[in-house]
C-alpha cells in the first residue's frame, strides 16, 4: 500500500504557478469594458491574471514616483510620446523590437516609439485629425472630396455660394487650433522631409534634434506659406467659432449648418450622437487637410494616442507574461473588443473596423494607400505643446502673435522643458 501512495504521489503533477501582473491605465473612460479584455486574455493564458489600476493622466508624476520606489506596474499605458522616452531615458522601458506583435503595427506609428535604435513601446489606439465633412452635403452641391488644396478651395467657394460655412469652428480654447497649426507643421515637415528622411520618421528626427537644441521650429517648413493656409481656414471658419468650445462645435455640425469640421475621429460618435438631437441624420465622411497641390502629400496627421510599456523593474518570469498580453492585443478577438466597445481605432495593420461608423473606414482606406504622418506635438515636451504651441496658435489667430514670435516660443520652451 505504502509503495501504491508511493507511486500516485510520483505521477501527480504541482498546480501551475499564477502569476499576477500589475497594469495601470490612464484612459479612465474604457476602465469598464477593459476587464472584458483581460478577462479573454486570462481565458486564453490560464495561469496569469492581470490586475488593472486606475492611474492619472499627470504627465508621469506618478509612475516617476512608482518608478522611484521600485514599484512600477509590469504593464505601464502610457500617452504617446514623451512619456514612453521619459519612461526609456532612465532606463524603465523593456525593449521591444523583437517581439512578434510589432510586425502587426502600422509601420508609420513605430518611429514615435523608438529610441536609440530600440522600439520601446506598443502603440494601441490611434488619433487622427483631419477633415470630417457631411457627405448629404457633398452629395446635394455634388461635390468630390478635395486631393489637393486649390480643390479644397474650390469646395468652399462652392459651400458659400449657396450659403453653407465651409467649417465649423472652436476658438473659445486653445487645443483645437493648436491641432490644426501642429496638423500644417508636421504635414509640410513630412513632405519636404528633413535630414535626408521624409513622413514620420523626419519628423522624429526633427523632434530629437529639438530635444538637443540643433533645430529651429520656424526653419524647417515655409513657414509664410503655413500660416497663410491658417488664415485661409480661419476666414472660413463659421462666424461663432470665437463663442465655440466642444459642445458648440458638435452641434453646429451636427445640425447641417457647417459641411467640414477639422477634428480627429473622436468627434464622430458624439456628433452621430447629436444628429439625433438635432434631427438631421446624415452620414459621415473623413479625409486628410488637403494643404498641398500634391495629392500624395495629403495624409491624415495620424499617431499612436496610448502605447504599452512593460517595466524592467518586473521580474523576467512577470516580463514574459506581460509581453503574452501585448502579442494577444493585435488578435481578431482582442481587436473586437478594442472596436466594439472600446470604440478605438486599434494600431494594427488591417484591423477590421466593420463595427464602427464608415468614417472610421475611410481613415483605414487613406493611410493603407498613402501612409499617415506622425503627430509632431506628441514628440514635443508637455509644457511646450500645452503653452506655447496651443497658445500660440490662437494668439496668432486673435491677432496677438506673428508667426516669427509663435517660433521663438516654441524653441525657447522646448529647450528649457526637455529632461535629458
Amino acid at each position: 500500500m505504502a509503495l501504491l501512495g508511493l507511486g500516485v504521489a510520483a505521477c501527480s503533477k504541482p498546480a501551475p504557478k499564477t502569476i499576477t501582473l500589475r497594469l495601470s491605465l490612464y484612459k479612465q473612460e474604457i476602465a469598464k469594458q477593459f476587464k472584458d479584455l483581460t478577462d479573454a486574455f486570462t481565458a486564453a493564458n490560464p495561469g496569469i491574471v492581470i490586475n488593472t489600476e486606475i492611474t492619472p493622466n499627470d504627465g508621469g508624476a506618478a509612475q516617476a514616483a512608482a518608478a522611484a520606489a521600485g514599484k512600477l506596474p509590469d504593464i505601464i499605458q502610457s500617452p504617446a510620446y514623451a512619456a514612453d522616452f521619459q519612461l526609456a531615458k532612465q532606463g524603465y522601458a523593456v525593449d521591444l523590437t523583437n517581439l512578434p506583435v510589432i510586425k502587426d503595427v502600422n509601420p508609420d506609428l513605430l518611429d514615435g516609439v523608438t529610441y536609440e535604435g530600440k522600439i520601446i513601446a506598443l502603440p494601441t489606439d490611434v488619433g487622427t485629425l483631419g477633415i470630417l465633412y457631411n457627405k448629404a452635403i457633398f452629395a446635394k452641391y455634388n461635390l468630390k472630396v478635395p486631393t489637393t488644396y486649390l480643390e479644397l478651395q474650390q469646395v468652399a467657394q462652392t459651400l458659400k455660394k449657396n450659403k453653407i460655412t465651409p467649417f465649423a469652428g472652436l476658438l473659445k480654447e486653445n487645443w483645437s487650433i493648436g491641432h490644426f497649426m501642429e496638423l500644417l507643421h508636421g504635414s509640410m515637415l513630412g513632405a519636404k522631409g528633413y535630414d535626408g528622411l521624409k513622413g514620420s520618421a523626419a519628423i522624429a528626427k526633427f523632434a530629437e534634434d529639438m530635444n538637443q537644441g540643433k533645430a529651429d521650429w520656424g526653419k524647417v517648413v515655409d513657414l509664410k506659406a503655413m500660416f497663410r493656409i491658417m488664415d485661409w481656414y480661419h476666414s472660413n471658419m463659421s462666424k461663432n467659432a470665437l463663442n465655440n468650445a466642444w459642445n458648440e462645435e458638435v452641434a453646429e455640425f451636427a445640425s447641417g449648418k457647417t459641411a467640414m469640421v477639422v477634428q480627429g475621429q473622436w468627434f464622430i460618435n458624439p456628433t452621430i450622437a447629436a444628429e439625433k438631437a438635432a434631427n438631421t441624420n446624415f452620414d459621415i465622411g473623413f479625409f486628410p487637410f488637403t494643404w498641398s497641390n500634391n495629392p500624395a502629400e495629403n495624409k491624415f496627421f495620424s499617431s499612436a494616442d496610448s502605447t504599452f510599456v512593460l517595466s524592467t523593474q518586473s521580474s523576467p518570469e512577470k516580463q514574459a507574461a506581460a509581453e503574452k498580453f501585448l502579442n494577444f492585443l493585435a488578435t481578431p478577438e482582442a481587436i473586437k473588443i478594442w472596436t466594439g466597445e472600446f470604440k478605438l481605432v486599434p494600431a494594427f495593420k488591417d484591423a477590421d473596423l466593420s463595427s464602427m461608423p464608415s468614417a472610421f473606414g475611410d481613415i483605414a482606406a487613406s493611410e493603407s494607400k498613402l501612409g499617415s504622418y506622425s503627430w509632431e506635438f506628441s514628440l514635443a515636451p508637455d509644457p511646450t505643446w500645452e503653452n506655447a504651441m496651443k497658445n500660440g496658435a490662437l494668439g496668432y489667430v486673435l491677432g496677438k502673435m506673428t508667426p516669427d514670435q509663435i517660433a521663438a516660443s516654441i524653441n525657447k520652451s522646448w529647450k528649457e522643458n526637455y529632461k535629458n
